[in-house]
């Protein structure tokens, strides 16, 4: 049976007629950015992510970047990033004129590995940029007590971390500021791009406030240069919605892996599987769910073979960073990250969104245990 990566239409359902009228109401206010609904929903989240203050953006990307904005980075600048995440978290960096520091990143959670971190620093590091990758938080603890040690200022890039726990304090309040994205395959998605960031100090909020629309506070008077970071009433109030929701979409999501852990060693495919798991300290809410193979050439061959029987699958992300074309000029990207390309090269996604079933489940590691002994028998044998 198909079984697709992720299935927002079974979401919608159950919401579809808050939604519908939440936008309607929109539509007959006529008040489409910024206002009311926005104010609503930034109360809200902020309240969520245990955070003093949020401010909701025009994308994830753009909460990164207001972010750095608003840190004053610029040409001349470094900002310490991990190799291996997705291209805006070193895009922002280099779109601003400053330099992406490349660091390898910890293969047990596939996040910016701490120990890396003190010998990429110089004099120009602005700050440090760790990613809660696949929403797991990085080690944040070891990660600030670095930056304190530098005088460094640390953006958490929690794009697919809204919920996300570390030591009991939520993804949002454990840097300077964070940066989140509501891309609609997020856990908390919007019907279209948008983004926020929290931040716990008054006055970085009130920068974040008037970087939004062009520096500008009166009207028409711009202490700053900006940008247009405005989000549209409509996602707001979409996303108002959908955040009462969330933590229950959330708890599918971590039972879903806790199945999937059981599913494959019922299998026997251990040694031949890594499966992500929860470490200690941290709540994990699984927005993407990551195997790597142990044996590196079979991952093209299992998605490949999930492809062909309607099994939704993904790679996050075929190509590093420091592998990416616009970044061969960069200083570091010549350095070696072992651990960025072997995830690179062995990861795969699959489906664990909340409304998946047990049957589904069974049927997708099934079929990844065909995909593999198929690529064993397909192995040419070693003559002695």
């Amino acid at each position: 049976m198909p079984i697709p990566l992720l299935d927002l239409k079974q979401q919608y359902a159950t919401i579809r007629d808050e939604v519908l009228r939440v936008t309607g109401e929109v539509y007959d206010s006529q008040y489409f950015i910024l206002g009311p609904r926005v104010d609503a929903f930034e109360r809200d989240f902020a309240a969520y992510c245990q955070s003093r203050h949020s401010v909701a953006v025009s994308s994830g990307t753009d909460a990164l970047l207001i972010a750095l904005m608003v840190l004053g980075v610029g040409p001349g600048d470094e900002v310490i990033v991990p190799a291996y995440s997705f291209f805006a978290t070193a895009g922002v960096v280099d779109r601003l004129g400053a330099t992406p520091v490349f660091a390898d990143i910890d293969l047990a959670d596939y996040n910016l590995d701490p120990k890396q971190i003190e010998t990429r620093i110089t004099s120009c590091t602005k700050a440090i940029m760790p990613v809660h990758l696949y929403g797991q938080c990085a080690a944040m603890d070891e990660i600030n007590r670095i930056a304190a040690k530098h005088n460094l200022a640390v953006v958490e890039d929690a794009a697919q971390a809204v919920g996300s726990e570390y030591g009991g304090r939520r993804a949002g309040v454990l840097g300077t500021m964070a940066a989140f994205s509501f891309f609609p395959s997020k856990n908390l998605g919007a019907f279209g791009d948008a983004g926020a960031v929290t931040c716990e100090d008054d006055a970085t909020y009130e920068k974040l406030i008037d970087f939004r629309v062009h520096g500008m506070r009166p009207k028409y008077y711009h202490r700053y240069v900006g940008g247009n970071f405005r989000i549209d009433a409509l996602q707001a109030a979409i996303l108002h919605v959908k955040l009462p929701h969330l933590e229950g979409w959330t708890e599918g999501r971590r039972k879903n892996a806790e199945r999937y852990a059981e599913l494959f060693a019922d299998a026997n495919l251990d040694g031949r599987i890594v499966l992500p798991r929860e470490l200690t300290g941290r709540r994990h809410i699984y927005n993407q769910y990551i195997i790597r193979f142990a044996d590196g050439g079979t991952r093209d061959g299992v998605m490949n073979h999930l492809k062909s029987a309607g099994i939704g699958c993904e790679v996050y992300y075929p190509l590093t960073l420091p592998q990416q074309e616009c970044f061969t000029d960069v200083p570091s990207a010549g350095d070696p990250f072992p651990n960025s390309d072997l995830a690179a090269a062995t990861t795969l996604a699959i489906p664990v969104f909340p409304e998946l079933t047990k049957d589904q489940m069974a049927e997708v590691v099934r079929e990844i245990g065909k995909a593999l002994d198929e690529t064993r028998n397909q192995k040419p044998e070693t003559r002695t």
